[in-house]
């Protein structure tokens, strides 16, 4: 008992350090900038609190319960030999785990509201849903097949920019965007476990070169659906026909954070449950119904689920408490001063603060480190990707000032992604890729969507439906190039210390 308390306290000590940049920035802003008091300080500080008892519950929770499942499923699925029922998993994880993510929810909402019922809020979730299936099928094939990333990512992305020429202006900025919400919070290890626990039981993988990228599939596959679906959506009926109704239609449905209210502790506790739940049953069916294998140390797992409910639930809450109120007031009140310097800078910090918050970039960055055996640094590879989201959102809110076109910056995005693959060591490519579809979950993502959307609004000329949507498109674009270019700057630089040894000892002889 003591050694557990003694190792959940120092998971806690971890999780104030990971806010601590976010705390660091609000200050800052409402400090220095705004020059005001918030509103309910005290409930931003105990919501704050919260934040951090859930981030070490749920960290915790996934070494005891999801890591170990699922990398068990893995290896059971390998020792079985039965292609067919590992790839139906595959989809299965991905279709039940998407089509309840309540992010992916909320925009298909908006998206129908905004489209005046053109685009279909059920369809919109199912087209990305079968997408996130096929994605996680199609990345445990290539593992299988033990086929390089690069050429399935890089053949995505050209497909994506092919696309986007021909999909209707107005569903570019929503496709990109549906790449970055698929991912949720307890998605992610237990995809990334499958993926690792696969690579590790087949003979000739790499667990680090094979078994990352799962993630990155999921990210992409949505961007490419979607923009199909926009085709056929828009190629049956006409779109709206003035500006003006979309931008009277997205003022009615742009993201507001509610104040906390107590009375709702218990159906935020039900909606995590529901979220879970899919997940829950698809491993229990295929572990009992398809393996015929009992859950090895089933009270442990079952301990770590619950532990990752109860992390996940008190996360939200804190959240819900403390930031979402604090940083939509900032980031409005901010397109209100009319200093696009102060906005870009917001953008900037509040993109790196967040992700250096969020659980599931966390979840990658453990697994990273262990089976690299050190050689990739969490708390590195978690700078180096809130760098990348920083500067994306940080050029994102630019282009939404700018008034260009969203796939110009991608397309050229991509191209980077491209060149850098080249030179990247093989081992970082995987991984980089996963970190593009890890940033944007549940800490990074409303704040985002509210300043892209408060932007587009504020400012004249610009269509929320256009120019709104976007921001999480740049904020998982970027970690790719900033880990690559990580990668790269590590395998110089220890070629240098290599060149410089054997100069000394050349010398000494």
């Amino acid at each position: 008992m003591k050694e557990s308390l003694k190792i959940f306290a120092g998971d806690l000590k971890n999780s104030f350090k990971d806010l601590l940049p976010i705390i660091i920035v609000v200050a800052l802003f409402q400090g220095a900038i705004i020059r005001a008091v918030p509103e309910d300080l005290l409930s931003i500080v105990i919501g704050l609190t919260i934040v951090a008892v859930g981030l070490a519950l749920f960290i915790r929770g996934l070494e005891l319960g999801i890591f170990p499942i699922g990398e068990g499923l893995a290896v059971d699925f390998a020792r079985k030999g039965s292609i067919f029922w590992l790839l139906t998993f595959a989809f299965t994880i991905g279709f039940s785990t998407t089509v309840a993510e309540p992010a992916l929810i909320a925009i298909a909402a908006k998206a129908a509201t905004i489209s005046h019922g053109l685009i279909d809020a059920f369809w919109l979730r199912m087209t990305v849903a079968l997408s996130v299936g096929f994605a996680i099928a199609l990345g445990v094939l290539r593992i299988l097949l033990g086929h390089p990333i690069a050429y399935y990512i890089i053949g995505g992305y050209i497909l994506v920019v092919i696309v986007t020429f021909f999909a209707p202006v107005e569903i570019i900025g929503l496709a990109y965007d549906s790449g970055g919400v698929t991912t949720s919070t307890v998605t992610v290890p237990l995809v990334a476990a499958l993926g690792i626990g696969l690579a590790s039981s087949i003979k000739g993988r790499n667990p680090a070169i094979d078994g990352f990228g799962l993630i990155a599939f999921a990210s992409l596959t949505p961007m490419i659906f979607v923009q199909f679906y926009g085709i056929l959506a828009y190629s049956l009926a006409e779109a709206p026909s003035t500006v003006q109704t979309a931008l009277q239609a997205v003022s009615e449905t742009v993201p507001q954070i509610d104040h906390f209210v107590w009375s709702d502790l218990f159906f935020d506790l039900v909606g995590t449950i529901k979220d879970v739940a899919p997940i829950i049953a698809v491993i229990f069916f295929f572990q009992y119904i398809i393996i015929k294998k009992p859950v090895a140390h089933l009270h442990r797992i079952a301990t770590g689920i619950a532990m990752v409910i109860l992390g996940l639930y008190a996360f939200i809450v804190g959240l819900e408490m403390g930031l979402f109120p604090i940083g939509e007031t900032i980031a409005y009140q901010l397109t209100d001063m009319n200093n696009n310097l102060l906005i870009y800078l917001f953008a900037f910090l509040i993109g790196f603060s967040t992700t250096m918050a969020e659980p599931a970039l966390l979840a990658i960055a453990i697994k990273a480190e262990e089976i690299s055996e050190g050689n990739i640094k969490q708390n590195v590879l978690r700078m180096v990707v809130a760098l990348g989201v920083a500067i994306g959102i940080g050029l994102g809110a630019y282009r939404i000032v700018a008034g260009d076109p969203i796939h110009y910056y991608i397309i050229v995005g991509y191209i980077f992604v491209i060149i850098f693959t080249y030179f990247a060591p093989k081992y970082i490519v995987p991984i980089a890729y996963d970190s593009g579809g890890v940033t944007t979950s549940t800490v990074t993502v409303p704040l985002v969507a509210a300043l892209g959307l408060g932007l587009a609004e504020h400012i004249d000329g610009r269509n929320p439906l256009i120019d709104g949507f976007g921001l999480i498109a740049f904020a998982s674009l970027f970690p790719m190039l900033t880990v690559m270019g990580y990668g790269i700057h590590a395998e110089q630089y220890k070629k240098y210390l290599l060149k410089k040894q054997k100069s000394t000892e050349q010398e000494e002889t």
